[in-house]
C-alpha cells in the first residue's frame, strides 16, 4: 500500500509543474497591462519604469517563472497589486471559506445523488423511477447560476427564508447557526450537476453489478435480498469512489458561479475579482492553491480506492 502511494505521489509532481507553468502563462496572455491599471492614466514614464522594475515584469518570461515559482514552493506568494497586502494569508481564509462550501455541497450532492439513483436502479419502472431520472437530467442540464438565481429571487428576497448572499451576518456577529442559514442555499446550488451526475453513474453502476453471475449465485443460494443487495452495493464502491472524487474536484474549481451569485468569500470569488483588476499574484496564487487541492483530493480517493480495492494496489 504505501508503494503504491509512494507511486501516486511522485506522480503528482510533474503535474502540479505542468499545472504551475500553464497558470503563468495563462496569467501573461490576460489582456491588460496592471502597470497602467496601478499608475492610471496620469502616470508617468518614469513612474511606469520604476513600477515594472520592482514587480519584476522587465524581466524574461522564464526568469520570472523561476523566480515565482521558487518563491510559491516556500508559501511566499507575492503581494497583492491591487489590495497592497500578502497574498498568502488572503488566498488561505478564501480558500476555507471554499472548502466549506464544497464540503456541504459535496454531502449534499452524495447522499442525494446515492438515493436517487439507487431507487432508479431498483425500481425502473413506476412514478419514483421517472421522477428520479427527470431530476438527475435536469440537475446536469440546468446552469447552476440560474438556479442560483431563481432562489435568491423566490426563497431568499421574496420569501425571506434565507440570506441573500454573502456567509455571515454582520450585524449578529457570526455563529455556525448564521453560517448554516447562509451555506444552505449555495451549497444546495452547488450540488445539483454533482449530484445528478452521481446518480446516473450510480444507477449504471448497481444495474452492471446486479447482472454479474455471482449475484444470480447467490440468490439460488436463498440469500435474501437484502444480503444480495449489501453484497452487489459493496461492489460499486470503486466506481461510486471515483465518480465521487472527479466531482468533489468539481467542485473545487466550479464553484466560481455559485461564489459570485451568492457573494461567497471564497476562492473563487477572489480570482473572479483579481481578474477584473489585473491582480498577477492573486490570480496566479489562487488558481495554483486550487489546482494543488484537487491533486491532493485525488491523492485521497486513490489511496481510498486501493483500500477497498486490492486489486487496484497490484496493477500499478
Amino acid at each position: 500500500m504505501l508503494g503504491y502511494l509512494g507511486r501516486r505521489m511522485l506522480m503528482a509532481v510533474p503535474i502540479l509543474l505542468g499545472v504551475s507553468l500553464v497558470i503563468f502563462i495563462t496569467v501573461k496572455i490576460i489582456p491588460g497591462d496592471p502597470v497602467a491599471s496601478l499608475l492610471g492614466p496620469t502616470g508617468t514614464p518614469e513612474a511606469r519604469a520604476a513600477l515594472t522594475e520592482r514587480l519584476g515584469l522587465n524581466r524574461p518570461l522564464p526568469v520570472q517563472y523561476v523566480s515565482w515559482l521558487g518563491h510559491t514552493v516556500v508559501g511566499d506568494f507575492g503581494t497583492s497589486i491591487a489590495r497592497r497586502s500578502a497574498v498568502a494569508p488572503m488566498v488561505f481564509d478564501a480558500l476555507k471559506n471554499t472548502l466549506i462550501l464544497t464540503l456541504a455541497a459535496a454531502v449534499l450532492a452524495l447522499v442525494v445523488g446515492i438515493a436517487v439513483g439507487a431507487l432508479t436502479a431498483l425500481r425502473r419502472t413506476g412514478p419514483l423511477a421517472r421522477i428520479g431520472n427527470g431530476f438527475a437530467l435536469f440537475s446536469i442540464s440546468v446552469p447552476q447560476y440560474s438556479i442560483g438565481l431563481l432562489l435568491i429571487i423566490y426563497l431568499a428576497a421574496g420569501a425571506g427564508l434565507f440570506p441573500v448572499s454573502g456567509m455571515y451576518n454582520p450585524s449578529t456577529g457570526g455563529g455556525f447557526v448564521d453560517l448554516f442559514n447562509h451555506l444552505i442555499l449555495p451549497a444546495v446550488t452547488a450540488a445539483l450537476v454533482p449530484a445528478g451526475i452521481i446518480a446516473r453513474m450510480f444507477r449504471s453502476s448497481v444495474l452492471d453489478v446486479m447482472s454479474m453471475d455471482f449475484i444470480e449465485a447467490l440468490t439460488a443460494r436463498g440469500l435474501s435480498r437484502r444480503r444480495v443487495m449489501r453484497h452487489a452495493f459493496h461492489n460499486t464502491v470503486p466506481s461510486l469512489l471515483t465518480v465521487a472524487g472527479l466531482q468533489i474536484g468539481y467542485l473545487l474549481g466550479g464553484v466560481i458561479f455559485v461564489e459570485a451569485v451568492f457573494a461567497w468569500p471564497g476562492i473563487g470569488l477572489l480570482v473572479y475579482q483579481s481578474i477584473s483588476q489585473r491582480d498577477l499574484p492573486v490570480i496566479q496564487a489562487g488558481v495554483l492553491v486550487s489546482a494543488f487541492a484537487f491533486v491532493l483530493l485525488n491523492l485521497i480517493v486513490d489511496a481510498l480506492h486501493g483500500l477497498v480495492d486490492p486489486r487496484i494496489r497490484t496493477s500499478h
